[in-house]
């Protein structure tokens, strides 16, 4: 992988980002790629957030603090980023890290040898790499929403909603300048926008922990169950064409 952006999501994550940044970057130290980028997209936190990486880009100018105009969403975000993303691959996993960083290179090898556009990681192929599990009541909850997800959308995937996934630039692209749901739903959306182009995303088991501290609520729960008929809607009005 010559060329790497790689995107994070951030809302009041003043606490848990300096200890993930350093870590993005002994990653990129260790695998010295010609171009990488890290941009830290602030989605209007109330607290020292952008501070946090404001004193790391002065002192690496490989980290870079992308705005949104105010709280707008995890989607909103994500696309803010790929947006600007200069990287031939564009990379988005979470704040804390829940998997690994060192997981990317899982993804990349999918991609070298079956010759896809990204890929995705997954919690669900292979749930022995979970080595701290949520709650009964959110795993259940998940599989369930993959379940209804399937039906709705025809999607393949077996988790569409693990914060870690890895896209080339074209298919990045074309993805955010037709996505549409600026909340947690987005998942759905961006993979059934890539599907519906013909790009090949595959998807990866990878190491994973929850940590506590989700920005998930439980209305965002329950919101994600309808973001696959809005999926759906929006492509029968041609928004994804």
């Amino acid at each position: 992988m010559q060329s790497l952006s790689i995107l994070i999501p951030a809302f009041n994550e003043q606490q848990r980002l300096p200890a993930t940044l350093k870590t993005v970057a002994s990653y990129l130290d260790a695998r010295a790629p010609a171009f990488a980028e890290v941009l830290v997209v602030n989605d209007g936190s109330r607290d020292g957030t952008a501070d946090v990486v404001r004193g790391f880009a002065a002192a690496d100018a490989r980290f870079v603090l992308l705005e949104n105009p105010g709280n707008r969403g995890k989607g909103y975000a994500v696309r803010h980023g790929m947006q600007k993303a200069r990287g031939e691959w564009v990379l988005f996993t979470d704040a804390d890290l829940s998997a690994p960083i060192e997981e990317l290179d899982k993804l990349w090898s999918a991609v070298e040898r079956q010759g896809g556009d990204g890929a995705i990681g997954s919690r669900a192929l292979d749930r022995s790499l979970i080595g701290v599990h949520q709650s009964f009541f959110r795993e259940t909850s998940g599989k369930f929403f993959n379940l209804v997800m399937r039906m709705i959308t025809g999607l393949p995937y077996r988790d569409t909603q693990c914060g870690f996934k890895l896209f080339s630039r074209a298919a990045a692209q074309a993805v955010c300048s037709r996505q549409r749901i600026e909340g947690f739903g987005f998942d759905v959306e961006i993979l059934y926008i890539a599907q519906k182009h013909g790009f090949r995303i595959i998807e990866v088991p990878v190491r994973w922990n929850n940590v506590e501290g989700t920005k998930v609520s439980l209305w965002n729960g329950l919101q994600a169950f309808l973001d696959p008929l809005e999926v759906r809607r929006n492509d029968l009005r041609g928004l994804y064409r």
